[in-house]
């Protein structure tokens, strides 16, 4: 009894120190993993409503935003089925979370429901559930479907980014004496959001359009050779081979 107890904690500890190194990032505040419980990761932001009590009409704390870490110190199931969580966001700030609201690593079936709700997820959304979920689930049999799920919206959105920066930087919106043209291109401020998820955008200079980097695609076909996204994966990385080539 007492080596399963001395077992699951290290485990824990583990996956909270997994959690820690994936979501450290000193500049944003909510990626900070507040002390003490197991870490869990907001996912869904419309059901984030930190209460003072475990109830869906207790008082409203605050509303996590997605991406928010937070500590699980407590749960409880309402009469409805509801389960909720008593959670830490800080030292000093704890409240009630409807569990549906997070992801953990160690909740059987998190992947599996983080992953369908990437599926009814589109543009940036996809991407920021998609980026969580790999962070979160590094060792999910479900990982290449996501890769290719973020592969496939990393390649929607270069067209949409094109579109709209064409039509931001028509040619005779640029100073002809100015900048190189390309350079406003990857400065354009489209970008930004994706740029600090790590989504990475290559800029075709005689064509005037963006296209996705392939670094999905690419870690499906290094660490899963043999999955179903693999061909997906080799057809996209040879379509980005000939648009380089041009």
């Amino acid at each position: 009894m007492v080596l399963q107890f001395i077992s699951r904690l290290i485990k824990d500890l583990a996956l909270s120190i997994s959690i820690l190194v994936l979501f450290s990032a000193p500049a944003d505040a909510k990626k900070r993993v507040p002390p003490g419980g197991r870490v869990a990761v907001v996912v869904d932001e419309r059901l984030a409503a930190l209460r003072v009590g475990p109830d869906l009409t207790a008082k409203l704390v605050e509303r996590l935003s997605r991406g928010h870490l937070v500590s699980i110190r407590g749960e409880r199931v309402t009469g409805d089925g509801l389960k909720f969580y008593r959670v830490a966001i800080s030292r000093r700030r704890f409240g009630w979370l409807q569990s549906d609201a997070v992801v953990v690593p160690w909740r059987a079936g998190d992947d599996t429901r983080l992953v369908r709700l990437i599926e009814s997820s589109d543009e940036f959304d996809r991407i920021i559930r998609a980026r969580t979920f790999l962070d979160v689930f590094p060792r999910s049999l479900l990982r290449p479907r996501v890769l290719a799920l973020y592969g496939n919206e990393a390649e929607d959105i270069a067209e949409k980014l094109t579109r709209d920066a064409g039509r931001r930087f028509a040619k005779n919106e640029l100073p002809p004496n100015g900048a190189p043209e390309f350079s406003y291109y990857l400065n354009y401020n489209g970008l930004d959001r994706y740029n600090r998820e790590g989504v990475t955008f290559q800029f075709d200079r005689v064509a005037r359009r963006f296209n996705y980097n392939g670094a999905a695609w690419r870690e499906i076909l290094k660490r899963y050779p043999n999955s179903a996204e693999a061909m997906e994966a080799r057809k996209h990385l040879a379509a980005l081979g000939r648009l380089e080539l041009k």
